[in-house]
């Protein structure tokens, strides 16, 4: 059977990304596959990307692409390696948020996603791709987190070296359409499949369905019954 890597993305905070990946996850394991759930904090636990951590660990304001591309690799073969059927992650691949935060223009991007690409074979790659207006989705993550997670959210992005312009949710707003041009630019250039989910027309359970059907289409398994959202 040829391993599938589905990578669940979002345009920006607050479209539902993490919930959308949990339910694909739990229902790939009710459907019998063995999945490996690669959460967003992972990236800083898991064994094959220590030097991530490390890296982070001595001061660094980013990470070097080269790492990022090794412990991706590392942690496709380690999981190969043990038998996983589906590897379910939040915010990994391809990694653009990341990238241009930490001041890397978009031919560094084209390259390491060649690279990315090389990296994870022989497994299949399927992006799902999270999308709304981002200034409807940076409303509705203060609505959830509260007025203190919009500080921090605009520092964190006027911190870095690649999106220091951004100086209020206006701004950050601006910054995510650039990104998701860029975004889909990037993945235009791979042969991994793309399907993108309009969070701005779909709730948590349509977004699901909706995504459940195109993977169960493509991976040949059974939609079965939903997951709890």
């Amino acid at each position: 059977m040829t391993a599938h890597l589905i990578s669940v993305i979002g345009s920006s905070p607050g479209v539902g990304k993490s919930t959308l990946c949990r339910a694909v996850a739990d229902w790939l394991t009710d459907a019998g596959a063995s999945v490996d759930h690669f959460e967003e904090a992972d990236v800083l636990t898991r064994p094959a990307f220590r030097p991530v951590a490390e890296e982070f660990a001595g001061g660094a304001a980013g990470v070097r692409p080269a790492t990022l591309v090794a412990c991706t690799r590392a942690y496709v073969e380690e999981s190969l390696g043990s038998g996983k059927d589906h590897l379910v992650t939040d915010a990994l691949l391809p990694f653009v948020p990341s990238l241009v935060a930490w001041g890397h223009d978009e031919n560094t991007l084209i390259h390491v996603m060649a690279e990315l690409t090389r990296a994870v074979e022989p497994a299949e790659v399927t992006v799902v791709y999270v999308h709304d207006d981002p200034d409807t989705a940076l409303r509705r993550a203060v609505d959830r987190e509260g007025a203190a997670w919009e500080d921090w959210y605009v520092a964190r992005l006027a911190g870095s070296p690649g999106t220091r312009a951004v100086h209020d949710l206006a701004s950050a707003a601006a910054h995510l359409r650039y990104e998701a041009d860029l975004t889909r630019r990037l993945l235009a250039r791979t042969p991994w499949h793309l399907l993108t989910v309009e969070a701005g027309v779909l709730n948590a359970q349509e977004a699901f369905a909706h995504t459940r059907r195109h993977l169960a289409e493509a991976l040949g398994l059974p939609e079965g019954t939903s997951p709890q959202q």
